[in-house]
């Protein structure tokens, strides 16, 4: 079973993701904090983890620099996970080291394509 780690500081967005991916079959983990996120990620070495960026503490920039340094969980995919829908922004998720950029709100039917096809190109490099 691939697992997804989400990490958002709205505990709705949290809940919604996980009744949406679970329901594909998805074991998903939660993080309420970018600390916790981190901290989670290397212990459990998820398929991929949705972050958000905007939350109070440590933001979801920080975070993705933090696992993109660190060999225990650079190779993990991260897709950004937020409301800031400025095309700057999304370069700058990329150019980070993020796979991809999902604006809030999404429908189901978008994440679960975005999360599947995210999951199905980092199967084929592990299998290279």
């Amino acid at each position: 079973m691939k697992k997804v780690l989400v990490i958002d500081d709205e505990k709705d967005i949290l809940e919604l993701i996980s009744i949406i991916l679970s329901d594909e079959g998805i074991d998903v983990y939660k993080a309420e904090n970018g600390g916790l996120g981190y901290d989670t990620a290397r212990e459990i070495k998820p398929d991929l983890i949705l972050l958000d960026i905007m939350m109070p503490e440590l933001d979801g920039w920080e975070v993705l620099k933090m696992l993109k340094i660190d060999d225990e969980t650079k190779r993990i995919p991260v897709a950004m996970l937020t409301c800031k829908t400025e095309t700057r922004d999304k370069v700058f998720g990329i150019q980070e080291g993020a796979i991809d950029y999902i604006t809030k709100p999404f429908s189901p039917e978008d994440l679960v394509a975005r999360v599947g096809a995210i999951l199905t190109k980092a199967n084929g490099r592990e299998n290279r």
